[in-house]
């Protein structure tokens, strides 16, 4: 067996027993842990495959982000996990029912999936010469759809600019700073000075 087929054997059974673990652990700081190695174990694959520029995604947004994000909401909030269970508990035949038919999907999909006629040259004609998968990566996003790249971060601001405004809420309940107001104020009015005579208080 050589080196590669033994990194790609322990890299799916990490995410495999990962995203096992992930759903039957008990203790939900556990899952998330689990959940990291499973996101760690496929960028591992994604290495293998030559694609190391979605392992880094997936390390630094999935691992770096969600899985942390996941992490801190599990630990700072007082989530009541035994009532969820309970919850769950009255859905679990109809999650079993579900689950069973996407394991018929994917064994049917598996059964029918075949090499398509000309994959290989589809793909080297993608990459290059002596060009890695990252570095022709970035040639296409920022060379040949450079304008549409632009275009879609720029969608994006617009969307969160968008979410930002429509969950503003202004309460009157709350002190809120007024940064000019702090600024152009007179010290000669804003501070005033108090002989304290000893023993006395203000």
């Amino acid at each position: 067996m050589t080196v590669f087929a033994l990194a790609f054997y322990l890299f799916a059974t990490c995410v495999i027993v990962g995203g096992l673990f992930t759903v039957i652990s008990r203790n939900p700081v556990h899952s998330v842990l689990w959940l990291i190695l499973s996101f760690l174990s496929a960028a591992g694959l994604f290495v293998l495959l030559g694609a190391e520029f979605v392992a880094m995604l997936l390390i630094i947004v999935y691992v770096g982000a969600v899985a942390v994000l996941f992490l801190f909401v599990v630990m700072m909030l007082d989530v009541d996990f035994a009532e969820l269970k309970a919850e769950m508990a009255r859905y679990m035949p109809l999650a079993l029912l579900i689950g069973v038919v996407l394991l018929m999907q994917f064994a049917l999909a598996y059964g029918a999936w075949d090499f398509a006629e000309g994959a290989e040259a589809a793909r080297g004609a993608v990459t290059p010469d002596g060009v890695e998968n990252t570095a022709a990566l970035g040639l296409l996003i920022y060379d040949k759809y450079f304008l549409l790249f632009q275009l879609s971060g720029l969608i994006l601001l617009v969307a969160m600019v968008g979410a930002i405004a429509l969950t503003l809420r202004h309460r009157q309940d709350v002190k809120r700073q007024n940064v000019l107001a702090q600024m152009y104020r007179d010290p000669a009015k804003a501070m005033e000075l108090r002989d304290v005579k000893p023993g006395q208080g203000l």
